[in-house]
């Protein structure tokens, strides 16, 4: 049974413990009201984008179209960009992720390789072996679109010079507060007519579709790419501020429990002391 003075000494480290989890909780709550505007806000445009892509696709036959990022060969190799937080704290994600994404590598009869986006994602490429294309960490909490260009290009470049096939972009999708969804999504080739639910628009083209995509499908790997960055940085700030309030909360519930078992032995010590100079006191007087 520990001391009163060890119980005490416990209690003061698990409260510095909760002032450290709600000291990050209240940081990664501040950061995530920047961040879900930007992923909020992106998914307009990257919509959009898409829509544009389909129609400026439609206005020309399929054997019109032989812009190198639309072209489909047969799969020997295939890129997963695959999109992590660099940090931990944030409860289930990262496990999450690695799970998606192993699962994913173990399902696919082509050899997967790597572009990764986070620490956490680079390290499971090299515990798994994996050839890593490329590897970007330290990147801001509130990337622009020249911080995330790296990594299409990347992807690109691999796509254009055969080195792979497929391009696949694994990453957490804001779903709310509470939720984050790890998700798998295929970007390259580009196939437009693979959208749902977009109609048509008459556009006039200047000079033609076909220049006007050379143009815009890059861009539009680029969009997806950077979307997915932003979904998964709100992903981790709201993942991270509910993992440190359930900290906070546990350390507590910890002191609390503390508090009462030092309480019960400093009453059994003062109890035995009583019992000690009552027995003494009655001795003296037989």
């Amino acid at each position: 049974m520990p001391s009163v003075r060890q119980i005490a000494r416990r209690i003061r480290s698990v409260q510095n413990t909760a002032k450290i989890t709600k000291a990050m909780s209240m940081i990664a709550a501040s950061k995530l009201r920047r961040t879900q505007d930007a992923a909020t806000q992106g998914r307009a445009y990257s919509e959009k984008m898409s829509e544009i892509v389909t129609s400026v696709s439609s206005s020309f036959g399929d054997d019109e179209n032989h812009h190198p990022l639309s072209q489909q060969r047969d799969v020997v190799n295939a890129a997963l960009v695959f999109i992590t937080p660099d940090r931990g704290l944030t409860g289930g994600l990262n496990s999450n992720l690695i799970r998606k994404a192993s699962d994913f590598i173990n399902e696919r009869t082509a050899e997967v390789k790597l572009i990764s986006f986070g620490k956490k994602g680079n390290d499971f490429g090299r515990r798994s072996g994996l050839e890593i294309i490329d590897g970007y960490t330290g990147v801001t909490d509130r990337p622009t679109l020249s911080d995330t260009k790296p990594v299409s290009q990347s992807a690109i470049a691999s796509f254009e010079n055969e080195r792979v096939d497929e391009v696949y972009v694994c990453y957490a999708k804001f779903v709310n507060t509470t939720l984050q969804r790890a998700i798998i999504e295929k970007i390259l080739p580009v196939i437009p007519s693979g959208f749902d639910g977009i109609t048509n628009q008459d556009y006039i083209f200047e000079p033609n579709p076909a220049e006007v995509m050379q143009t815009l499908l890059p861009r539009y790997v680029e969009t997806l790419i950077h979307q997915s960055i932003l979904e998964a940085g709100a992903s981790e700030q709201s993942a991270r501020m509910v993992a440190m309030n359930q900290a906070t909360d546990n350390a507590n519930a910890m002191v609390d429990d503390l508090t009462l078992l030092m309480n019960k032995l400093r009453q059994e010590t003062i109890t035995k002391e009583l019992l000690d100079i009552v027995g003494g006191v009655s001795a003296v007087e037989n």
